[in-house]
């Protein structure tokens, strides 16, 4: 009885993507190590070698607005986490933000009144196409640094909005200068305000594509059982377009995430900034931009991993 044909290796189907993964995780650690190896090599000659002992160093500067208690004496490591909080604020604020105009917009689409439908598309259409950084500017240079001061300011019962910010909780204005029991700043009302308007644009297409994939046959059921537009919309569609509005809305967080560290064109405090006046002073770069990189990526995760568990959740179970 002949013996069986052996397969040659190079012809076995089980083996080459082995060898093929195998080949490819050699060529990138040893792309990885002649990188690592050279940043090593040069660190050591400028005398630069990774060091951690300067975040213990007195900062030296001021972060203008944070809401943790911080003066130029406390080292750097407590400025770097005054940004990020600072960050970590504006991000927080920014997504609820976004969310709550994106979905009123997203929905909106669908109104039964024409100019309503129109006007959200234009919205769409306009913010999606202009870039951040210059609706930032925008924001801030012409809107907010525009506001009126003094007794001219928009005041309204509890809120007074300034140049020198937002006032709240019984604002009084002491010899031309107001105060309030809480107060927010131009740089971060801009920066909130512009990562909001421009967020809301991109969310509320996912929104609007959540509302579409549900079939219109859920539509005419609910009227031919009596519920108006809006309990149709909170107790029919929407549960049901959630399962396909996550999926979106996790990319658009984290995207928003990101995009906070545009403050600098705000003059706003974040993380970023904190990090760039570090820089500049110790000549820590790599150090800081690792301290950067991490960071991002870790908000950035939690932001995916949260999203994550709220699609699971939405999710149709099969019973």
């Amino acid at each position: 009885m002949p013996s069986p044909a052996v397969t040659p290796w190079w012809r076995n189907r089980r083996l080459i993507p082995w060898l093929v993964q195998g080949v490819t995780g050699l060529v990138v650690l040893v792309v990885v190590a002649f990188l690592v190896g050279n940043l090593v090599r040069n660190l050591t000659n400028a005398g630069l070698l990774l060091s951690w002992s300067w975040l213990d160093n007195p900062a030296g500067f001021d972060v203008s607005e944070t809401l943790l208690p911080f003066n130029a004496e406390l080292p750097y490591w407590r400025a770097l986490l005054a940004g990020l909080v600072n960050t970590l604020r504006v991000v927080l604020a920014g997504l609820i933000g976004a969310t709550v105009l994106g979905t009123l917009i997203g929905v909106a689409a669908f109104s039964s009144n024409g100019l309503l439908r129109r006007l959200a598309r234009v919205y769409v259409e306009l913010i999606r196409n202009i870039p951040l950084l210059l609706q930032l500017v925008f924001w801030y240079f012409v809107v907010f640094l525009s506001l009126p001061g003094g007794e001219q300011a928009i005041q309204l019962p509890g809120v007074v909005l300034a140049k020198s910010g937002l006032f709240l909780g019984k604002p009084e204005l002491i010899d031309g200068v107001w105060h309030g029991q809480l107060r927010l700043t131009v740089e971060f009302g801009a920066l909130l305000t512009g990562l909001v308007v421009y967020t809301a644009a991109f969310i509320a297409e996912v929104v609007r594509g959540g509302v579409a994939s549900v079939p219109p046959g859920q539509w005419e059921a609910s009227r031919s059982l009596g519920l108006t537009p809006l309990q149709t919309l909170q107790r029919v569609v929407l549960p049901q377009a959630l399962r396909v509005i996550v999926p979106g809305l996790n990319s658009q967080y984290i995207s928003l995430a990101k995009n906070s560290s545009l403050a600098v064109a705000c003059g706003y405090t974040d993380l970023y900034s904190v990090a760039e006046t570090t820089l500049n002073q110790t000549g820590r770069a790599v150090e800081v931009v690792l301290i950067l990189l991490g960071s991002y990526l870790v908000i950035d995760l939690l932001i995916s991993a949260l999203m994550n568990s709220v699609n699971s959740w939405v999710q149709i179970k099969e019973r």
